[in-house]
């Protein structure tokens, strides 16, 4: 008894060293080998928030919401990229360390948390930078509510890790589900709320569009942003249920079916 305390904390030890070194990787890897590296996580949000600005507002005298164009998109763009990016690779976590997954000390737990907290934490940046821009150069009059757009942020990441370890564990099992689940997805930007308010779909629609835990994400960001905007379909404990169950079943069968997955690694 008096051991086994020191040997937790010796696992723990090891863990949180392996996934530093994990996370040094990942910055590595990413950011570090292609040009102008972070850059272009700022720049890729920056253009398409852009584009559907220039588009719709030649289309529409106003935005659905607000008085801004950039402000209303980057509500839904930016959340939606969040989980998009996020979902993705984690779905690749197995596949991206697989090498490193050889040895004993690295578990593929570790490589979902690395991927996790590096680009969380950089999808959170981005969304600062972003956000303080369009706020400073565009001047679009907000109140923001900061609990409720950390609220969405942590659904939307909560959604992601969810949706991603489950599609690790198919694409491991499956590789072919990757291109599969990559043409299911591309309607979400669509029916997700990204280029339109949700209380402008028209019935019966709007309640099947319920469903989709990013409608709620979306919504509760834009909540934070626009004080009368009516929220009120948003429930966070659907997102986190539907987040909290897709994890759980992916982590399980992970476990179960490691050796299959891994090879014996």
């Amino acid at each position: 008894m008096d051991h086994a305390k020191p040997d937790v904390q010796s696992r723990h030890w090891r863990s949180a060293r392996t996934i530093t070194a994990l996370i040094l990787r990942e910055m590595s890897t990413t950011y570090g080998r292609s040009p102008g590296g972070y850059f272009w996580a700022i720049a890729e949000p920056a253009a398409g928030i852009a584009l559907l600005s220039i588009v719709f507002s030649y289309a529409f005298r106003a935005p659905a919401i607000g008085n801004s164009f950039p402000v209303f998109y980057a509500t839904g763009f930016l959340p939606f990229m969040l989980y998009l990016d996020l979902s993705k690779k984690i779905a690749n976590s197995i596949a991206f360390s697989r090498p490193l997954l050889m040895y004993p000390a690295v578990s593929y737990v570790d490589a979902i948390i690395a991927r996790l907290i590096v680009n969380l934490a950089t999808h959170v940046m981005v969304f600062i930078i972003v956000v303080w821009a369009l706020i400073t150069f565009f001047d679009p009059q907000v109140i923001l509510d900061h609990q409720a757009i950390i609220l969405s942020l942590a659904l939307a990441a909560m959604l992601a890790l969810g949706v991603g370890v489950m599609n690790c564990l198919l694409i491991s099992l499956f590789p072919v589900w990757e291109s599969v689940w990559s043409i299911v997805n591309r309607p979400m930007f669509v029916i997700s709320g990204v280029i339109f308010a949700f209380g402008d779909i028209p019935q019966p629609l709007r309640d099947w569009l319920w469903f989709n835990p990013l409608v709620h994400v979306i919504g509760q960001m834009r909540a934070g942003f626009y004080p009368t905007y009516d929220g009120s379909y948003v429930s966070p404990a659907y997102v986190l249920g539907v987040a909290l169950v897709t994890l759980a079943a992916g982590l399980a069968l992970l476990r179960l079916l490691r050796r299959a997955i891994l090879g014996d690694a």
